[in-house]
């Protein structure tokens, strides 16, 4: 079909558009990339936006990675981020399985249960407190397990598993399935697109995590990426209001190779699930 002259500026406007939205959403991330490699002495000096690197320089990398604890960082975050998230999707996929089921008692009361934890909470100290008592202060699992399930993730899979046929689960019980079985076999494939949505949610909220690491992590050999990188960061802005010259120096760029050394890593995942994340992200949104 012919296309109206005015279908054919609408596209034009919406390509524009689309271009335009692009470029202001990507171009922060490209400033901090140019920086981050520009020459210390010199990118003071840049007013305005950045569209290369200014003196090219490894000065602030050479700062970040010369510290060797930063390699201890890494390796903690990622055991955090590979078993944290792996508890987190079991954990709440057994919740959701047990809370999407009809005829499930009291399967109102149990929602609205988890529902509270969203809205109120005991506190900093109390928890504190409660994590002493469980022997869970300066602890790996202390980083994981009081983090097990999100409820705003365990209500999009709830969500998710509700859209899967029961004639299936029907199905399956009369086969002599048992409700372990049509969980991993049945329910978990379906929704794979829901998995994938949540698994990448929790794996970021781990890889960001420092918050709690640093209230209730102690040694040094149990500590975070973020920690690690903070303390870096802390020590460069103290070194350059102390005179330091020698920090001083980096003081600007080494805060744009700080930022893309703890964002690179886990931006390389999304490619791997990008096939899965509309869908799942979608999942709920249109009812039949």
């Amino acid at each position: 079909m012919k296309r109206s002259k005015g279908e054919r500026m609408f596209s034009v406007f919406n390509y524009i558009f689309l271009v335009l939205l692009a470029f202001i959403t990507l171009y922060p991330f490209a400033y901090v990339l140019f920086a981050s490699f520009s020459d210390p002495v010199k990118i003071m000096s840049v007013k305005g936006a950045l569209f290369w690197p200014v003196g090219f320089s490894l000065s602030a990398y050479k700062k970040v990675f010369s510290n060797s604890s930063i390699y201890i960082g890494y390796g903690n975050t990622i055991f955090y981020v590979v078993v944290g998230t792996m508890v987190n999707i079991v954990a709440t996929a057994t919740a959701a399985y047990v809370l999407s089921r009809k005829n499930l008692m009291l399967k109102r009361f149990f929602t609205l249960m988890f529902i509270f934890t969203m809205y109120f909470n005991g506190g900093l100290i109390p928890s504190y407190l409660l994590m002493n008592n469980l022997k869970l202060v300066n602890t790996r699992m202390g980083l994981i397990l009081p983090v097990a399930v999100s409820t705003y993730n365990l209500l999009i899979m709830i969500t998710g598993f509700q859209g899967i046929s029961s004639a299936l689960e029907e199905s399956a019980r009369i086969d002599g399935a048992n409700n372990l079985t049509i969980l991993t076999r049945i329910i978990l494939p379906l929704a794979k697109p829901t998995i994938m949505v949540i698994m990448l949610y929790y794996a970021v909220g781990h890889w960001n995590a420092y918050f709690r690491a640093m209230i209730y992590i102690r040694d040094s050999d149990k500590m975070p990426l973020q920690l690690f990188l903070r303390d870096i960061l802390t020590r460069s802005q103290l070194g350059a209001m102390s005179g330091d010259g020698s920090i001083e120096d980096v003081g600007t760029t080494i805060k744009y190779a700080t930022i893309l050394v703890s964002t690179v890593p886990i931006l390389c995942i999304y490619p791997l699930i990008q096939k899965h994340f509309v869908q799942g992200v979608m999942i709920g949104a249109v009812k039949e």
